[in-house]
């Protein structure tokens, strides 16, 4: 394992694809996109422009949602320069109560898309990705302010599952499609629920690959990043 955790991750699916998806969640009455979204990459780095979900209405019948871009590296709301470290992840234990995440758990939930994720084992870059079509999934977040900018972060919790265990230390809080709705806009209480690892039989349906070493250069990009250059080992 090299560096934090989720420091790299892949969204292709496209903004009418995107936004389909997000139609589809269990909940959700309607989805806008005002300032569109980001075209596919294959390499997302931190403090680049990402996509997020958040909600902006409530009626009867669901909620409206919205995705917008935001700054990957949380910029909390006293924040009043970008200098510091990078916050591209936030701890599941610690989000309620540490200073940097604790009002934007309060108040600034929201959902990452994304359609896999890279992490390093003894510097060799693997693809975490959905065995079955490669979806989108969905990542709890925390979204923010400070300096003016909206900017996000990605929970993270201990893996589940073995081969994830020897992967790394931590893996994104995937959310299963009837968990969004609650994670962005239930109470504390219901959030804090969901600050546990992601169940089993939703990470089960995961795989991983080892790719090109490549992808360890944030300017490179494309398809090919993540293609499949031999067998999984050790």
């Amino acid at each position: 394992m090299i560096g934090n955790m989720c420091g790299r991750f892949v969204l292709f699916t496209t903004s009418e694809a995107l936004t389909g998806a997000a139609t589809a969640l269990p909940g959700v009455r309607s989805v806008s996109a005002p300032e569109g979204t980001p075209p596919p990459r294959h390499n997302i780095a931190p403090t680049q422009i990402i996509p997020v979900l958040r909600p902006v209405g409530r009626v009867p019948e669901g909620i409206d949602v919205e995705i917008s871009p935001a700054r990957w590296g949380l910029l909390p709301s006293w924040k009043r320069d970008v200098g510091g470290p990078v916050l591209f992840n936030a701890r599941a234990e610690t989000v309620p109560d540490k200073p940097s995440f604790r009002d934007a758990f309060a108040h600034g939930r929201c959902a990452i898309p994304l359609n896999g994720w890279y992490e390093w084992r003894e510097k060799r870059p693997y693809y975490v990705h959905p065995a079955d079509g490669e979806p989108v999934m969905w990542i709890a977040g925390l979204r923010d302010t400070g300096t003016d900018t909206v900017s996000a972060t990605i929970i993270t919790t201990t893996p589940v599952g073995e081969q994830l265990t020897r992967l790394h230390d931590r893996m994104p809080r995937i959310l299963a499609p009837d968990e969004v709705e609650t994670w962005i806009s239930g109470d504390i209480d219901q959030a804090r629920e969901l600050l546990r690892p992601a169940p089993e039989t939703l990470v089960s349906g995961l795989a991983l690959r080892e790719v090109d070493r490549a992808v360890g250069n944030a300017r490179n990009e494309g398809p090919r990043l993540i293609d499949d250059i031999g067998p999984v080992t050790g």
